[in-house]
């Protein structure tokens, strides 16, 4: 039987494995997806100029299913679901629409990669070019926007794809959702989920009303409202059901706060003088280095509990956050809440702080969207005009 010694040397030996096997596949899908876009960008290109028809495809399906019956991706669907990959990302107002802030990190990123390959590694330019012709034409900018929406693209299952091209109407959403699932490394069911719960209009919304307010915190991190339809909770319920019920369905829990949190407890002890006080749900982010506390409320908000969620901030960035960690944020999560209200109570506020609904049912995704719209188009309304 290998001593504990050994089973550390056989692990190093299975994390190789492990690596190359991510690289492996990683490859394949690299491969996968570039060729659903080449045939994509064959199909587009031939149907634009009137040389094929709704027949042709039909007959390119079948082709194909008699020389490669084992590939089941080129029906007709699947050959139209191609075509409208390719048109989606090399649009030229999808291209134009990407933030210049996201080109530039990605030109920083690839001239940090300092990679010196051999003869027969050496890529060929004219094997997998994936660029078509009228890409060419496009201006300096949007042809650096492609390489980088090519790179981004590569690192989505295609299953990821078809969920993003049925499920997201707009640019802005589409781009959202390819980078929200390489950053979480999200699955199709949990991108599925995403997208079904408007993640995309309630980040929205909620960067919105953080911009008006110039709160501290993150932009794009946190959302309002936040969607617990997986409790199973009735009507009536209290705090503490709806602190048992997170915590049993912890791992939907943080799927839908996001995938940085790591959970560090409910009833969080935090000693003040002589009194003994309990948090509900303490996490750490990984990525902002701080603390985030989940407060608990099943009633509309009151301004009297943002005074009890900023003495907990306080505790813990005195006694609990270390050197390092940058100060702790506060979710105030409500059974509702007066918009009003809330812009009086943290119109003074200083401590980084969000108050957000939570609801135990799906919201139609259409009234937020709307919602969202006339947020725009107040904050629009309301800037000085020169």
């Amino acid at each position: 039987m290998p001593n504990n010694s050994r089973h550390k040397e056989f692990e190093q030996i299975v994390l190789l494995i492990d690596e190359a096997r991510n690289r492996v596949y990683s490859k394949v899908n690299t491969e996968l997806v570039t060729l659903y876009f080449n045939v994509g960008k064959i199909v587009s290109e031939k149907v634009a100029v009137g040389t094929w028809g709704d027949g042709t495809v039909n007959e390119l399906a079948a082709y194909i299913q008699e020389k490669q019956p084992s590939l089941i991706a080129f029906t007709r669907r699947g050959l139209y679901r191609m075509k409208q990959f390719y048109e989606t990302y090399t649009d030229s107002q999808f291209l134009s629409s990407l933030p210049p802030r996201l080109l530039v990190d990605h030109d920083k990123k690839a001239k940090k990669i300092k990679v010196s390959p051999t003869a027969s590694q050496r890529p060929n330019p004219e094997k997998n070019q994936i660029v078509s012709p009228a890409a060419t034409q496009l201006p300096a900018d949007n042809r650096k926007a492609l390489e980088f929406v090519m790179t981004l693209l590569t690192q989505l299952s295609w299953s990821n794809h078809l969920e993003i091209l049925s499920g997201a109407k707009t640019r802005e959403e589409k781009l959202f959702y390819l980078l929200l699932s390489v950053k979480e490394k999200l699955n199709k069911l949990e991108l599925r989920r995403h997208i079904q719960t408007a993640a995309f209009e309630r980040i929205m919304l909620s960067d919105k009303t953080l911009d008006a307010k110039q709160s501290s915190l993150p932009s794009g991190l946190f959302k309002d409202p936040y969607i617990f339809e997986f409790l199973d909770l009735p009507e009536v319920h209290s705090e503490m059901d709806l602190e048992k019920a997170l915590i049993t369905n912890l791992q939907k829990f943080i799927l839908e706060i996001g995938k940085g949190f790591t959970y560090m407890g409910r009833q969080y002890p935090l000693q003040v003088g002589n009194k003994d006080y309990r948090t509900d749900l303490l996490f750490y982010h990984r990525d902002l280095q701080c603390l985030v506390l989940f407060e608990l409320k099943i009633e509309e908000f009151a301004p009297e509990f943002l005074g009890k969620l900023n003495f907990y901030l306080e505790a813990l960035d005195r006694d609990v956050k270390r050197p390092h960690e940058k100060p702790s944020i506060g979710i105030l999560l409500c059974k509702g809440k007066d918009t009003e209200v809330v812009e009086y109570a943290m119109a003074r506020n200083t401590s980084p702080a969000l108050i957000a609904e939570y609801q135990t049912k799906l919201i139609d995704k259409n009234l937020l969207a709307a919602k969202l719209h006339q947020l725009v188009e107040q904050l629009l309304k309301d800037e000085p005009r020169e």
